[in-house]
Order: C-alpha cells, then structure tokens, then sequence
C-alpha cells in the first residue's frame, strides 16, 4: 500500500509553516517566492516536453487524435486547454479531448471518489472511440490517480503514444507512461493543494503540449493565429490585420479578400500566388493545410 504522506505533494513546505501569522503582503510575497520553483521545475523538463510534442504531432498529422485524462485539478486544466483549441486554431472539436473524472459535473461540483476507479479511465476512453492510433497525456499531480492510471495502461495496451504528467519523480504514472514530464515543483505553499504549484506547472506545460503541436502542424505561420475563423467582430479583424500583413494589402483590401476567399489561408495563398479560390483551395490541401508549405 502506497503511503501518501510520502508524496512530494504531500509533504509540508517548512517555508510556510507560519503561513497563517503572516500579514496580508507577507502572505502574498510567500506563495510569489514558491512559484519561481515552477518554471525551473517547467524548464528541468523541455526535452521530455519536446519527446511528447513530436510524439503528438506525429499521431495527429496521420490522423489521430490527442485527449487529456485527469482528475479534480489535473482534470479541470486538461479540459480547458482542449476546450480552447477550437476557439483559437480552429481545430475540430474531436481532434483535442479532456477527459475528466466524474464526468462533466466534476469542472464546477468536486466528485472526490470518482478519481479511485481504475476502471473508469478505461471505460471512458472506449467511450470515446479510443484508438491506437491516437496519444494521451495522462495527467496527475500524485502521479497515482487510480482513474488516470487505469486509461493510460489501456492506452498503452492499444500501443497508443503515452505521456505521464506528474510533479512526483518516479510515481506510478511516470513508470507506465511512455513518456513521463515531472516537474518536481517541491511542497505545496499549502500543504497538499496541488492547485497551486502543481496545478501552475501543469497548465505550463500543456500549454506547451497543445500550442506546440498545433504549431508544427501549420496551424501557424511565423507567430501569426492564421488558422483563425472570423466569427466574431474580434476575430474578423485579427484576420483581416493578418492577411494584410502577410500580403501587404491595405487593411481594407484585405478585408474585402478576407470574404471572397472564406479563409485567411487561402486569401493568403490566392494574393501571394495570384491563385483564384479553387486553386489555392487546393494547394493548402495538398500541403495538409500548412500554409508555409503552400506558398513554396
């Protein structure tokens, strides 16, 4: 039997043992001063980060797919940051998924016990049409979340890509994961509120999982969101200011190209390459819509 209070994020940070003595601004200077232990912690793992993103990109440009699995906190933040791919690269709602314990409840009503299910991890990546040609990243602060453990050896079972991210050296989790990312981020400011440390080197490093890959894959152009669909008046204008800078229309120009087009790519592609629409519709295609590739 696993002793818990053994556990990296379970054991008590002696720099805040008077944390509840302090005033206000003391308080405030203490949890600031821990959370520099996040990105040395972050930056001790780049090269496993960059195994996992190549690993990704890999099941994705061959028609996988990438979920996130987690409980509580880890599940939470997995689920975000799938949640915000459609919104931002204008990725199918399939291609990046969170799974969460206890369901969907579980982002706004804590669901404690559903994490101990080994099960359930299972269950609910067949659910979802899990296949060995898609990755995981199984996500627990612990690094022994039944529940994430249990649809990682599945994962692994299929001979899906595999990637453990935990903040405890060694756990469970980094042992059955092809690949394991452990930020060793030390004691929680309050002791075992994985929230905090945990939880703020976990959001770090799938935003590199998720924009990393997305990156390679074309949703991209030099630093330019140029997958973005203008749904909104926001989003309408930030293409627009990219097809004007990638072309160098006038904005209004670009703006009129930005509707005869539907795309900032393939007004991109029709301007540089003087293409009409099925034309450059076709060349993005053929470069699996990366739009550098395209316009070579």
């Amino acid at each position: 039997m696993e002793k818990l209070d053994q556990l990296l994020t379970e054991a008590r940070n002696p720099a805040t043992e008077n944390l509840d003595q302090l005033s206000t601004i003391d308080l405030l200077k203490t949890m600031h001063a821990a959370d520099r232990d996040v990105l040395a912690a972050v930056e001790q793992e780049l090269p496993n980060i960059a195994r996992a993103v190549d690993a990704i990109v890999e099941r994705l440009d061959n028609g996988g797919r990438l979920f996130y699995i987690g409980a509580g906190t880890s599940g939470r933040l997995g689920v975000l940051d799938a949640s915000e791919c459609p919104p931002t690269y204008n990725t199918p709602p399939e291609l990046v998924q969170g799974l969460i314990a206890g369901g969907d409840v579980a982002l706004r009503r804590s669901v404690e016990r559903a994490e101990d299910d080994a099960t359930q991890g299972e269950r609910d990546l067949q659910s979802h049409g899990y296949r060995a040609k898609d990755a995981l990243v199984g996500i627990a602060a612990s690094g022994r979340t039944p529940y994430v453990l249990g649809g990682v050896d599945y994962a692994r079972k299929l001979g899906a890509a595999t990637i453990g991210l935990s903040c405890v050296p060694g756990s469970q989790l980094a042992q059955r994961a092809e690949i394991a990312i452990t930020p060793a981020v030390g004691p929680e400011v309050v002791t075992g509120s994985t929230r905090m440390k945990a939880g703020t080197a976990t959001k770090l490093v799938l935003n590199m999982l998720s924009t990393g890959s997305l990156v390679r894959l074309g949703y991209v152009y030099g630093n330019l969101m140029v997958n973005v669909q203008p749904t909104n008046v926001k989003l309408r204008d930030r293409a627009a200011r990219i097809i004007s800078t990638l072309t160098e229309l006038p904005y209004e120009k670009a703006a009129i190209l930005l509707d005869e087009a539907g795309s900032v790519k393939t007004a991109v592609v029709m301007q540089r390459l003087g293409l009409a629409r099925a034309e450059a519709e076709a060349r993005l295609a053929q470069a699996k819509g990366r739009l550098r590739l395209a316009l070579k």
